[in-house]
């Protein structure tokens, strides 16, 4: 099987610790990332869960929701039903169109 060079940057100190707990584990940085890459391909998704930080407020949320409130009330959408706001979800997922 052929071959391939793959390059990534990464902060130096991350490097460090990962490429020491890589001998810990028997092996060297570029046997970690090919077995990561073979569990990616062959699971099909990351092989572990990647969620954002726990630093999120309750006000960050109802910020965005009023920020996307007042994006619809401009673009004349604030009336929406939320049987028309699923319909246009459905359409925007599947392409299809009701008419």
């Amino acid at each position: 099987m052929a071959q391939a060079t793959f390059s990534i940057r990464m902060d130096e100190n991350l490097k460090r610790q990962f490429d020491a707990l890589c001998a810990d584990f028997g092996m060297n940085a570029t046997t970690a990332f090919n077995i990561f890459a073979r569990a990616v391909v062959r699971e099909r998704k990351i092989p572990f869960q990647i969620k954002a930080s726990d630093d999120l407020k309750r006000e960050d949320g109802v910020n965005a929701f009023m920020a996307l409130r007042a994006e619809a009330k401009e673009n004349g959408i604030q009336d929406m039903t939320p049987d028309e706001i699923n319909e246009e979800i459905r359409q925007a997922r599947y392409g299809e169109d009701k008419t």
